[in-house]
């Protein structure tokens, strides 16, 4: 199969917009992924098809809506290389993932007890561990990362002891670009006994992501990085984990039997999906993800290996231009900073040329504060841009930097 970046272009509607007069050059997809017509589509087949709530109705809509619904699940789960499709949890995204982890969690831990994070972490693998460790008094420690924006494997396994009860990294840096070793972190935590969670939200998008050969307890992901709407997220975790796993909410779906003083829940995963679920965002999500597998995934890995390096190689040579982010295995981001003009500034400008990207503290800001700054500019990349959109960007950071001084 051959890879031709046009025609898949072509397949999302939005790519052909152009911003005060000029084609738009969208790379800001760590944020935020276009969709193709196929999941629009199926969003809008749900709606004027079969609109009714799954495992209810006693009608045609509601088993046909049931059965798409189900069908996503299936999706996600081959997707992933799930033992088993109970163990893959609707949610409503990474962060609701997260938290469902977290939360199960403070009720678990003692005081003596230890979770262990990365200095590069994304607020919601971060302040949700905060928390959960001041409800049960444990402690939160920090794996260091070096000045390239690599994990410190002997900071991480200094962190570790036989008090360590949770362990979780992101699989890539949404600030950094940083692709961890997340199979060898995983096994390194595993040998404490702890559990082990994967923030899989800027990792799912490029392919090739396996829970079982990873070995993890939890792998937690957002449609909306992997092609798919927003609202709509997974939590897979090992099923005899998730089933003694606390119950996150309460309600409708997730029981077994209720009486007006007690209740029992149900089997997975519907113990784990209380009430009403996003019904387009999971048909939504199931759609992109057998988009994205009708692809050739080795020739998309390669074509978004190309964009990065582009990107690196002209960021290196850029005058005045400070890259922040430079592990050595990275993929999809590029960090600067430009001489000494606040990236808001900077981000204003390419918008004016039809480029977007992402400025701020890419809610990284302990990260940002480790690295001595305050916020970076971000361009990400995805599998519909081009080389020739990486040097339209840096067309455009020429002309900020002149009008910049």
């Amino acid at each position: 199969m051959t890879f031709d970046v046009n025609a898949l272009r072509a397949e999302f509607p939005i790519l052909s917009r152009k911003i005060d007069g000029k084609p738009l050059v969208y790379l800001d997809s760590a944020a935020s992924t276009q969709k193709p017509q196929a999941v629009i589509d199926a969003i809008t087949s749900f709606y004027t098809e079969c609109n009714a709530n799954v495992h209810r109705g006693a009608h045609a809509l509601s088993d046909e809506a049931t059965r798409r619904y189900e069908k996503a699940r299936d999706s996600v789960s081959k997707f992933v290389n799930a033992n088993r499709r109970e163990e893959v949890i609707w949610t409503s995204g990474t962060t609701e993932s997260i938290n469902l982890v977290a939360n199960g969690l403070a009720q678990r831990l003692d005081p003596n007890d230890e979770v262990v994070v990365t200095e590069m972490e994304h607020h919601a693998n971060l302040v949700t561990w905060q928390q959960a460790c001041e409800k049960a008094g444990a402690t939160l420690k920090i794996a260091k990362i070096n000045d390239a924006g690599e994990l410190d494997i002997e900071s991480f396994k200094d962190q570790l002891s036989e008090r360590t009860r949770l362990v979780a990294f992101p699989h890539v840096s949404n600030a950094l670009g940083t692709v961890n070793p997340i199979v060898e972190l995983t096994q390194i935590a595993k040998s404490t006994g702890a559990w082990v969670l994967v923030d899989g939200a800027q990792g799912i998008a490029h392919g090739g992501v396996d829970v079982q050969a990873i070995g993890c307890d939890f792998y937690a992901f957002s449609g909306h990085k992997l092609f798919g709407p927003t609202g709509i997220g997974v939590l897979w975790g090992r099923f005899d984990v998730l089933n003694a796993w606390p119950v996150w909410q309460t309600g409708g779906e997730m029981i077994s039997d209720v009486e007006y003083l007690s209740a029992t829940w149900g089997a997975l995963p519907n113990r784990l999906e209380a009430g009403t679920p996003n019904i387009a965002g999971a048909i939504g999500l199931g759609a992109a993800i057998e988009w994205f597998l009708q692809q050739d995934i080795t020739a998309l890995q390669q074509h978004e290996a190309q964009l990065i390096a582009s990107a690196m190689e002209q960021g290196e040579a850029f005058e005045g231009m400070r890259l922040v982010g430079t592990a050595k295995n990275k993929i999809g981001v590029m960090s600067f900073l430009l001489d000494n003009a606040h990236p808001g500034d900077v981000g204003f400008i390419l918008d004016r040329q039809g480029v977007a990207i992402r400025t701020g503290d890419n809610c990284a800001q302990p990260l940002m504060k480790r690295l001595g700054i305050g916020g970076t500019a971000r361009a990400s990349f995805s599998i519909y841009n081009t080389l020739e959109e990486v040097d339209a960007l840096f067309a455009a950071l020429r002309k900020a930097k002149s009008m910049l001084g």
